[in-house]
């Protein structure tokens, strides 16, 4: 699949807000600062699509992207920031679960992994609950250009044995870099083959 139109369509505080249309949502989540803005402005082909910050916990709404006029790409808050207040994080949570468990326009879930660390507490207890919901999901893990192939290798094995201690069939996961465009092609063929299903 190829992008050949991205542009922002709106931001929603909560799910009755989104866009009340036929097109279907593929969202993007992640610990705050894991490179998603830089992941989605690296798909697109549009470095100022997303705003990139340098401040964690950055993206507070759900944020649409219509994309070849034939669906949205969806930015999600990221998830387990501390700096946050407390009951600003209750709220995320809240605008998370909400939309990632009763949305019925999000088609397929991105789950972004930051290859440099050990298997978080926080991504487990998320992938966990995806899992007990039955919601389509897949594993992007981002940061790539920042380790070695081995130590890249490494990481994600060690991230798909702990999975597999709870999961029968592991969901699918691929590599990017922002910076080197590693995996953009990758990534788009397969949500190409999820909007035909």
């Amino acid at each position: 699949m190829q992008i050949t139109k991205a542009e922002f369509r709106c931001s929603s505080e909560r799910i009755s807000q989104i866009p009340k249309d036929d097109l279907k949502d593929i969202a993007f989540i992640g610990r705050s600062n894991v490179g998603k803005s830089s992941l989605i402005n690296m798909l697109t082909g549009r470095s100022g699509l997303a705003k990139v910050s340098g401040t964690p916990g950055k993206t507070r709404l759900i944020n649409h992207f219509r994309i070849n006029n034939a669906w949205y790409l969806v930015d999600l808050p990221g998830y387990g920031y501390a700096r946050t207040s407390k009951s600003m994080r209750n709220d995320f949570a809240k605008i998370i679960t909400d939309y990632v468990l009763r949305c019925e326009k999000m088609h397929y879930l991105f789950v972004l992994i930051d290859i440099r660390l050990e298997p978080q507490k926080i991504d487990l207890r998320f992938i966990e609950m995806l899992g007990e919901n039955g919601i389509p999901f897949g594993i992007i893990f981002t940061k790539a250009d920042k380790l070695s192939k081995t130590q890249a290798q490494r990481s994600m094995k060690r991230f798909s044995e702990v999975l597999a201690e709870q999961w029968e069939e592991l969901p699918p996961m691929l590599v990017s870099s922002s910076e080197k465009g590693e995996g953009r092609q990758e990534i788009l063929d397969f949500i190409g083959g999820c909007l035909t299903k």
